[in-house]
């Protein structure tokens, strides 16, 4: 993790009719670091990923992605610049093989670019990387899961097929958006090793949990939002020990309760 500032976020300031959904919310994001965003149910999170990468368009502030304003650029703009994002549903493409979901990004022209495919132009080769890439995220390789209609996997395969089509562009960031949601004990338990190789692997990761525990063990840095703005931010210790937080997040339960729990 370096001190530069990798996003830049100034601002964001988001409505639907007559709802504040983001209020002037404003942070930035070191290179390499991972920060997790939590909050309560529509507090604003999502909300924010979707401005971030594009999806939706603020009514005001802006976004620079390494000091370039990307605040009114396109999605596949954006993810071609190395910002991409997986979604809390998954969205594969369930009709294709699982490692077919990953041909599909592998001829995006920044995987072409940076060399996230080198095979030559044969399709083949995309094949392979696609493979390699699934194994890399926790697919077995010399089992038939690879192989497997996306539609026809688990869910615990479909949140790494997520990250895994992320990977195919090589990117500088993703946005995970509850990554760990819905996977069993044993699945996360697996998760929070990849998550912790990708920070190694120089990935800069901004995080949206409701799995504090699990979050707190890889996050460097916390952002609370509430009611659309942010509450605080800090290190996990710190914003667990704002009293501002226990009462929004929390309201009267007992925090260190929650967090066995969370």
């Amino acid at each position: 993790m370096t001190d530069e500032s990798i996003l830049e976020v100034t601002d964001a300031t988001k409505t639907f009719g007559g709802i504040l959904a983001l209020n002037r919310v404003s942070f930035s994001v070191r290179q390499g670091e991972i920060l997790g965003i939590i909050g309560p149910n529509g507090s604003g999170k999502t909300t924010l990923v979707n401005c971030i990468t594009g999806f939706i368009r603020m009514n005001s502030g802006k976004i620079l992605f390494r000091g370039r304003d990307i605040t009114r650029k396109p999605p596949h703009k954006i993810a071609d610049l190395g910002v991409t994002r997986t979604f809390q549903i998954m969205r594969p493409y369930f009709s294709l093989p699982a490692y077919k979901n990953l041909v599909i990004p592998l001829f995006s022209p920044r995987a072409k670019r940076t060399g996230g495919w080198r095979g030559g132009g044969k399709l083949g080769d995309r094949n392979t990387v696609g493979i390699d890439i699934l194994e890399e995220i926790g697919f077995e390789r010399d089992s038939f899961v690879p192989f497997k209609i996306a539609s026809t996997l688990p869910t615990g395969y479909l949140k790494r097929l997520e990250l895994a089509r992320c990977l195919a562009l090589r990117p500088e960031i993703i946005l995970c958006d509850e990554v760990f949601s819905g996977l069993s004990m044993s699945e996360i338990a697996s998760m929070v090793p990849l998550i912790e190789r990708l920070q190694m692997d120089g990935i800069t990761l901004i995080m949206i949990e409701h799995r504090l525990r699990e979050l707190f063990r890889v996050a460097n840095r916390i952002m609370v939002l509430n009611f659309g703005e942010k509450l605080t931010e800090g290190s996990p210790e710190q914003v667990m020990a704002d009293e501002r937080v226990k009462v929004a997040y929390f309201g009267s339960e007992d925090v260190e309760e929650v967090m066995t729990y969370a």
